[in-house]
């Protein structure tokens, strides 16, 4: 039992460090692409290093979100890598300790981490959003320093633009000012040139002082238009002058309690309070706007008509309760009255009106005032349409954007239990101490989180899904990688193997392994050259037999109901296998090589799909299956065929190695070679012969056919 303690305090003592490092690195990346997204809302401002700080230090905190999870994972991959680098989690695990049970005090660890991640969002986080905000808008809002340069105009004061075309750096003076008051517009501008002028600020940093020596200034004596010609104007000449602009230069912090009515400033309670509200609300719209778009009138009385051709048009809605289902609204009254006083038979029929009979009745120029005045009605209504619809539509991103800041008070905690499971079984499976190889790892990992999260809460944000399942998208993905992690670290499983993925290649694309038979050093029991010989021989025989007998593809009907014996196959595996096992006992070297360039033989599905009629003919029947697997089985017998010739072939090489010679036929003499009654007949040549034919051998065993027709020629010759 104390082992178990003081394996918990190591564990504990080595993630802590690491994940206390890994969470300042990562806070201190993100709060640099906070200062490179606003750098140039800050720099210029002349803002003080205080403020500069504070605003620094609540951006860093409402950072922390997005590190806290990469440094889980980084310090999860980290201390597993250094404990399965250095041997320590084998020897662990040889003490009979689980990884579950390696892991249990950091499992305790960072659910206290994700219980505290929670209080953060809802008490922390919103406070120290709304300062940062606050304050990133109030630097937005100030003005920037003052700092006129040479040669150029300088547009940063509102309403003017200064033009200076020298300075003075010791005592400040500018020469050959120009001032252009455009505060009323580009053509009433007023312009003022002076030889020389300097600049200061009022004490309550609010105006601009510049003192002017000897200069010049216009301006207009009443406002100009873009028609007027001639406009008096004034021209002044001085020889000292004096004017303020306005130029706050003062940092004024905005009032906090604008940002903390919206949504990044509330806590759950807050936020589910304006959820309900809003949707309360909503709900009163909807009751108020509904039986308006369920029955609307357009009298034609509007439009200057006689009331004798005045007629409402209804538009009624039968699925809402109590909703007019009669043409116009005294129709339905009377309707409804009649319906409860006398019987329906005796009431009188409502009989729609034609509008178009009444238009055609009216005078052209009564008639165009009534399309006119339903023009501007139907425009009217859409314009009031509108509104309400962009009225609902706000409503609803008020409700989603508070539901999405609501769930992100659970999500960064179960994000948290996430990566930790899916960082610390990754660390005992790569066993890569250091920060190279998990800082790759982890930053792909949460490249691929970061890219789900922000597209499902975009999606979110947009209406596109709902708010839940956007929110949670990058949960229901990654949760999954954690658990398959997690079990394959547990049961020791080789998930990054390059062996074991070339494995799965090569069984599902049909690719039989290569062979790889060794050179024995010490040898035990030697092998007979002949009972050698005899089994390649014999292996060779059945390999050109299977040739002989599979020479043609086969037919998409043959193949379903017949295609390869896969018994005979495995059998032909079997005793190749044995015979090379045998062979690897033998004390030629170049013998051992050849038993390397053996294919290895298996039966696979491919090659027989199907041993029930009904299901062949099932298959057959269905073409675009069976089409597919009919060309991709004729691959894999073609395979087959190339390996069976290889075999033959290699046979024959280690048999000639071990000192077997191929029979070769007979010479014939010259006075019997125009005969050709005496040429021997197929039936009657050597067996061994036949083996040996152009027909049945494949052509990589040119080197036997070569010695065998060096050996005919010259017996011709003798």
């Amino acid at each position: 039992m104390r082992l178990i303690k003081r394996l918990h305090w190591f564990v504990l003592k080595t993630f802590l460090p690491l994940f206390a490092m890994t969470f300042f690195i990562v806070l201190f990346i993100v709060l640099m692409q906070f200062l490179w997204k606003y750098i140039d809302d800050l720099v210029g401002k002349g803002l003080s290093m205080d403020v500069l700080a504070e605003l620094f230090f609540y951006a860093a905190v409402s950072m922390v979100p997005m590190a806290l999870p990469l440094a889980i994972l980084l310090a999860g991959l980290m201390t597993f890598g250094n404990l399965g680098e250095k041997f320590e989690l084998t020897a662990m695990k040889a003490s009979g300790i689980s990884l579950i049970r390696v892991m249990q005090p950091l499992i305790g660890l960072i659910m206290l981490v994700a219980v505290g991640a929670f209080f953060f969002q809802n008490d922390v986080l919103p406070r120290a959003q709304v300062k940062m905000w606050t304050l990133l808008f109030s630097m937005k809002q100030k003005s920037p320093e003052l700092e006129i340069p040479e040669g150029v105009f300088y547009d940063q004061i509102p309403g003017y633009n200064l033009y200076v075309q020298s300075k003075n750096r010791d005592t400040g003076m500018m020469h050959h000012v120009k001032i252009y008051d455009v505060s009323h517009g580009g053509e009433n501008a007023s312009i003022l040139l002076a030889d020389s002028a300097q600049l200061a600020f009022t004490p309550d940093m609010k105006y601009l002082y510049l003192h002017l020596y000897q200069g010049e200034q216009f301006e207009n004596l009443k406002e100009q238009t873009p028609g007027d010609r001639n406009v008096p104007f004034r021209r002044e000449t001085f020889e000292d002058k004096q004017i303020l602009i306005p130029f706050d230069a003062n940092f004024t912090r905005l009032n906090e309690e604008g940002m903390r009515n919206q949504y990044v400033g509330k806590n759950i309670k807050e936020l589910r309070h304006t959820i309900d509200s809003v949707g309360t609300r909503l709900d009163s719209l909807g009751r108020v706007y509904a039986p308006d778009l369920a029955y609307q009138t357009m009298p034609l009385a509007a439009a200057g008509a006689d009331r004798s051709y005045t007629q409402s048009l209804s538009y009624a809605n039968t699925s809402l309760p109590g909703a007019p289902t009669s043409s116009s609204p005294a129709q339905s009254h009377q309707g409804k009255k009649s319906d409860s006083n006398t019987d329906k038979k005796d009431a009188p029929e409502a009989k729609p009106l034609d509008i178009s009979s009444v238009l055609k009745n009216l005078d052209p120029a009564r008639r165009n005032e009534i399309f006119a005045a339903a023009s501007s009605l139907s425009r009217q209504r859409e314009a009031d349409m509108e509104f309400r619809a962009s009225e609902i539509k706000s409503e609803h991103v008020t409700i989603r954007r508070h539901s999405i800041e609501l769930l992100k008070k659970f999500t960064l905690s179960v994000a948290c239990i996430v990566f930790f499971f899916i960082g610390a079984p990754l660390g005992a499976i790569i066993r890569k101490g250091g920060i190279g190889t998990p800082l790759v790892i982890s930053v792909l990992l949460f490249l691929v989180y970061y890219i789900i999260d922000n597209t499902g809460y975009k999606m979110a944000r947009e209406g596109h899904v709902a708010v839940w399942f956007g929110m949670w998208l990058s949960t229901f993905i990654l949760a999954p990688l954690g658990i398959y992690v997690t079990y394959k670290a547990m049961n020791d499983s080789s998930v990054f193997d390059k062996d074991a993925y070339i494995n799965l290649y090569r069984r599902i694309f049909g690719i039989n392994p290569p062979r790889s038979v060794r050179f024995k050093e010490v040898i035990i029991n030697d092998i007979s050259d002949a009972e050698a010989i005899e089994r390649m021989l014999s292996l060779r025989d059945r390999a050109l037999d299977f040739c002989t007998r599979q020479a043609a593809p086969q037919s998409y009907i043959t193949y379903w109901m017949k295609g390869y014996d896969n018994a005979a196959i495995r059998d032909f595996g079997t005793c190749l296998d044995n015979d090379i096992d045998y062979m690897s006992d033998c004390r030629d070297l170049k013998v051992v090589d050849l038993l390397s360039a053996f294919p290895v033989i298996t039966a696979k599905w491919m090659y027989q799909p199907s041993r029930r009629r009904w299901l062949s003919y099932i298959m057959m029947v269905l073409l675009p299956v069976g089409l597919t697997i009919w060309l991709i089985g004729l691959g894999y017998q073609r395979r087959l065929k190339a390996s069976m010739r290889s075999v033959a072939d290699n046979a024959l090489r280690i048999a000639t190695q071990l000192g077997y010679t191929p029979p070769t036929p007979e010479p014939l003499s010259i006075s019997d070679a125009d005969a050709p009654s005496q040429v021997p007949t197929p039936d009657e040549t050597d067996t061994s012969s036949q083996e040996i034919s152009a027909d049945e051998v494949d052509t990589s065993s040119e080197e036997n056919f070569t010695d065998e027709a060096d050996t005919t020629s010259e017996t011709d010759t003798q």
